[in-house]
């Protein structure tokens, strides 16, 4: 299939009954496809209870033994958790999955502790014993195998060992990766920061790019990964997914979220085919909803009385003064849409802010801070210009919130 833009801005002028029978053939379509095992993406959000809905409503049947997965990556917002899990037992039953990250399978070190040992190793003459001939750092593994026992329980009694059995959470992520800031095309590196900063350090490997040589110079000074969306979100899933045997997945992604979903759509239709190393059949993806907008499915909620999470009716004041419902669910702590008007952060601390202020004290202020400054197309007017000292950060913190949205 190939669709021009022009096309699908038709299609989704279209009124809602055409979206709706759209939808209908897409499910349809997409079991038809399946020899073994089905499965729906959930995330608590109105998009995908719109389309668990419609897959009841289109196909009773096969709806009874539809595994619907919720990707609970331990920071979704307490409306949408509770709200998914409550849904997941009135209409999945025994069906409904809650995808969780892995937990470590042996002791690690915490960032800090890895630079310390870092350092260890350059003073002691050792570095090479951790580097690849390229200057790259071999593995984290490697490195914290360097560290003697000594500054290991030291590291221990200073709570700077992350121990075995500990759920790879956010706060793991954002530790040994870095923080969600700036969208998927501007952190382009999703490696540990450790890794990065032997990179940076001991590799002779450059870049001719102007793009890439001022994205790894910002790296120097901020510490920032979309590593969490994988490890949190589609990892797990796709791990449940094996377990289950599934060969189609259906999702609630609508064409008018993002230009990639829209160039996904225009090239690839409401299904399309792919591979997963457990199958040797065909693995299908479904997106009933392309077609569909943010006034469809609320159109289709009132019209069939369809149930949403209450995280919809929260309320926050815009940049222009304005009271405005929340419009997207999401992870507490991604900060992608920095640098946009009424971003994440901007619209968290309002209905969040304990959340809000958590993430911002456990590091991501002092990211936002460091960012400042370092790429002219993200540079940002902020009070905390200069401030350097904790006392002077959690004023900031505190009484001007606005300088970090």
């Amino acid at each position: 299939m190939y669709m021009k833009f022009t096309d699908l801005a038709a299609e989704q002028k279209r009124p809602l009954s055409y979206k709706i029978e759209s939808a209908a053939n897409a499910i349809r379509a997409g079991f038809e496809k399946s020899v073994s095992q089905t499965s729906l993406a959930f995330s608590g959000g109105k998009d995908s209870t719109v389309l668990w809905h419609l897959i009841r409503r289109f196909a009773p049947k096969q709806a009874e033994r539809i595994a619907v997965i919720f990707g609970n990556t331990g920071v979704e917002f307490p409306e949408s958790l509770k709200f998914a899990r409550e849904l997941g037992r009135q209409w999945g039953g025994h069906n409904f999955y809650e995808a969780v990250p892995e937990r470590l399978t042996r002791d690690e070190l915490k960032y800090p502790a890895q630079k310390m040992v870092l350092e260890y190793l350059v003073e002691s003459g050792n570095i090479g014993a951790v580097l690849k001939p390229d200057g790259k750092l071999k593995t984290t593994q490697t490195l914290e195998r360097a560290c003697p026992p000594e500054m290991w329980r030291k590291f221990e009694e200073a709570k700077l060992v992350w121990k075995k059995g500990t759920p790879k959470s956010y706060w793991w992520c954002v530790d040994q990766y870095g923080y969600p800031i700036l969208g998927k095309s501007a952190s382009k590196l999703k490696a540990r920061r450790i890794n990065i900063d032997c990179f940076l350090r001991f590799s002779a490997t450059k870049s001719d790019k102007a793009d890439l040589s001022e994205y790894y110079d910002m790296l120097r000074d901020v510490k920032i990964s979309q590593a969490c969306c994988g490890i949190l979100k589609k990892e797990p899933s796709e791990r449940l997914q094996e377990e289950l045997g599934v060969d189609v997945i259906f999702k609630g992604l609508m064409a008018s979220e993002s230009r990639s979903r829209k160039i996904n759509f225009c090239t690839r239709g409401y299904l399309f085919e792919s591979k997963r190393k457990y199958l040797d059949t065909p693995f299908y993806h479904c997106n009933p909803l392309s077609i569909w907008t943010d006034e469809d499915i609320w159109e289709y909620i009132r019209q069939e009385n369809v149930p949403y999470s209450p995280l919809y009716d929260l309320t926050y004041t815009d940049s222009k003064g304005k009271e405005c419902k929340i419009k997207r669910n999401g992870c507490i702590g991604c900060f992608t849409d920095f640098g946009r008007k009424n971003s994440h952060m901007f619209v968290m601390r309002q209905t969040h802010p304990d959340k809000w202020k958590a993430v911002m004290k456990y590091g991501m202020a002092t990211e936002l801070k460091n960012m400042r400054g370092l790429v002219k197309k993200y540079r940002r007017e902020s009070v905390l210009d200069g401030v350097s000292n904790t006392e002077q950060m959690d004023w900031a913190i505190d009484n001007r919130p606005c300088a970090f949205d």
